[in-house]
């Protein structure tokens, strides 16, 4: 998977198209990620002690990596990922612009 937590992505599909965040959670098994304040949906919380009442609360839903397309921090435009290997490391690179993410 070429998208880490902490990476800046923008919205490719769905109805928050067009819009970036930072990447919370990825779950690589499902091939899914959690995007910070998009994709949101509405969760109902039962009260959990007496006296307080149920809430609607909004949370950040999965999507599918596929959807998304990483944000280069160096040209800070979307870019697809290409890998380099550097001594012994494996790194991420930017198409555009040739730069390790």
């Amino acid at each position: 998977m070429n998208i880490k937590k902490g990476d800046k992505v923008l919205i490719l599909k769905g109805r928050d198209k067009g819009k970036s965040g930072k990447v919370l959670k990825v779950s690589t098994i499902q091939g899914k990620i959690i995007v910070e304040g998009l994709n949101l949906v509405k969760k109902n919380v039962k009260a959990r002690k007496q006296g307080e009442k149920g809430q609607t609360i909004s949370t950040s839903a999965p999507l599918l990596v596929s959807k998304v397309m990483l944000i280069c921090s160096a040209c800070g435009k979307p870019s697809r990922v290409g890998h380099r290997i550097a001594g012994d490391k494996k790194e991420r690179i930017c198409k555009k612009c040739k730069a390790t993410n």
